[in-house]
């Protein structure tokens, strides 16, 4: 099965197409198993009625050896329809898990972070319920008129007491999914609260040793958890009650039926092979609903996966495939640009706007909370502007198709992302067969070449989970690296120095001049003035507003005069 395609929005629906002939073929070996079923109540109806009274030896051989190669077809057929249930499960998840992933990573960008990585977890939920048992019990659910049909063959009163038993089971059946239905919802979301809380915690694990948040972390840690155990609590206390009333009332069912043949017997309405085929049958006939209370739990979860997976998918869109592919090389045009949080209404900027010619620097200053990390967002793609446009070379970013814009962008923000795998595979972009002069080409430029030939593997190194084999410093500066890989357009960089000795800030220097001296456009998000020596127009933020614009010596000079008239005082 292919992957879905990754444009567009998507009917979940459309994923099972594929899978329709596997699901029939699954359906018609149920078929073909629960006919072969019948072989174990005829033998024994077989070997009661016929081979005990006539104590001939051959007929047991024979009826044996055909009961025998009818159980291996039946094995056969439930290796086979389980095989082709977990390759259904197999190709959903490889349909979906490109699109369910893409989705994850975009989410926190919409403003739906607090989904974190639930989908996948939906996925795997509707996976493994699809690779169990459980289907089998609904393929095998509709033979249950089927059985009860012969029960009332051999007797109307075997095939009645069979009908209350499976009237009983089906109430079961309704009955769990009721009780069950809130619990298993409240368990699954308190289970994503307790994930969530664990994994922000291991990522600050440096603070929490630091302050010694460890032990109050442990407690707050204690109450999540114990709401969640609590919610799977209830949830398992019902389906265990459930459960057990399920399989007591199956054994009574057979001790009913075999009373009721008993009863026939002794009245001479039957034989005593009618008894143990008539018990057999009412137990194969009430199997499936049995089976079906017996995963309604893993059922009811990944009915719940489904159902989220379904409306996310349906409500997020990916980005439009986009036409335009020529690399764009003249300028950045910023217009009356406002930009808000993702899923908030709130403007944090508000009416930028320039325009930046190849080989132009742009230097974005201002205090803390003052917009310039959104500005920065917004000109990487990361944002969408609430207002006004971005335009590389006369184009929208949305008329991009997303793998090509990356490619003309290299962006470092704040908080430094590394992947764990190899030092040239994040200098890379993960690109697959990358070009690996380009990637030394992008640290000379960095300056962290000769930095990482001196580390135990070079650029095979692997530097873990976010980078924590390398210092801040290092981290920062293979960062660098990999937004200056393929020589993009633009390059957007928030407080690329703010881990940087001397050493690592001229380099930066150096790499920002080489950037415009080729031709490309960068824009830098400072506070120390250090960062801006290769910058030549400066654009002030105060409260998200831009209030000046301009070349940056004549900007900076009224700010640095009193800075040296302080001096001199001095």
């Amino acid at each position: 099965m292919q992957p879905a395609s990754q444009n567009g929005p998507f009917p979940l629906s459309a994923v099972f197409a594929p899978c329709k002939a596997p699901l029939l073929g699954v359906g018609l070996f149920s078929a073909l198993n629960n006919v072969l079923y019948l072989a174990g109540s005829f033998y024994m109806l077989q070997v009661y009625d016929r081979v005990i009274p006539s104590r001939s030896v051959p007929t047991l051989v024979a009826l044996s050896v055909l009961a025998a190669t009818l159980y291996a077809g039946q094995a056969a057929l439930d290796v086979f329809r389980s095989r082709i249930l977990a390759r259904i499960g197999r190709a959903l998840d490889e349909s979906l898990s490109p699109r369910v992933f893409g989705t994850v990573t975009r989410l926190p960008l919409s403003g739906h972070a607090a989904v974190g990585l639930q989908p996948l977890r939906d996925l795997d939920q509707v996976r493994h319920f699809l690779s169990g048992a459980g289907p089998l019990a609904l393929f095998d659910l509709p033979w249950m008129p089927f059985y009860l049909a012969i029960c009332f063959l051999f007797h109307p009163l075997i095939g009645f007491t069979a009908l209350c038993g499976a009237i009983l089971l089906v109430l079961l059946t309704i009955g769990a999914e009721l009780l069950t239905r809130k619990p298993l919802r409240a368990a699954t979301q308190h289970g994503a609260a307790r994930m969530s809380f664990a994994e922000a915690s291991r990522r600050n694990a440096e603070v929490v040793a630091a302050m010694g948040m460890a032990n109050r972390l442990s407690r707050l840690w204690g109450e999540i958890n114990e709401r969640g155990l609590d919610a799977h609590e209830r949830a398992s206390d019902v389906a265990g009650a459930i459960g057990g009333v399920s399989r007591a009332s199956r054994l009574a069912l057979q001790s009913a039926v075999l009373g009721a043949g008993a009863y026939l017997v002794i009245h001479g309405e039957a034989t005593a092979g009618v008894i143990i085929a008539g018990s057999i049958l009412s137990a194969r006939a009430l199997a499936p609903v049995d089976q079906a209370l017996a995963h309604w739990k893993g059922f009811v979860n990944a009915r719940q996966s489904w159902a989220r997976l379904r409306v996310l998918l349906a409500h997020v869109t990916d980005p439009a495939a986009g036409l335009l592919v020529q690399k764009p090389d003249a300028q950045l045009v910023v217009q009356g640009v406002s930009v808000a949080p993702p899923g908030e209404q709130r403007l944090v900027v508000r009416n930028v706007s320039f325009t930046l010619k190849s080989g132009s620097g742009l230097g974005v200053i201002g205090p803390s909370g003052s917009g310039k990390s959104s500005l920065a967002r917004a000109l990487a793609g990361v944002w969408r502007p609430a207002q006004g446009s971005v335009r590389l070379d006369g184009a929208t970013y949305d008329q991009w198709a997303p793998d090509a814009l990356g490619r003309y962008i290299g962006y470092l923000p704040q908080d430094v992302a590394l992947f764990d795998g190899t030092i040239a595979e994040n200098i890379a972009r993960y690109e697959p067969d990358f070009d690996r002069d380009a990637v030394i080409r992008a640290a000379q430029a960095a300056g962290v070449h000769d930095l990482i030939l001196h580390l135990p593997e070079g650029y095979q190194t692997r530097i873990g989970d976010g980078g924590m084999a390398l210092s801040g410093g290092q981290r920062q500066r293979i960062a660098l690296a990999r937004a200056l890989y393929g020589d993009p357009f633009l390059i957007v960089l928030d407080e690329p120095n703010s881990n940087l000795d001397a050493e690592g800030e001229q380099a930066l220097t150096q790499a920002l001049s080489a950037v415009r001296s080729r031709g490309g456009v960068v824009v830098l998000v400072a506070h120390r003035p250090s960062a801006l020596a290769a910058i030549d127009q400066i654009l002030g933020l105060m409260n998200g507003e831009p209030k000046v614009l301009g070349p940056k010596d004549q900007i900076l000079r009224p700010l640095a005069r009193p800075m040296e008239q302080s001096t001199e005082a001095a």
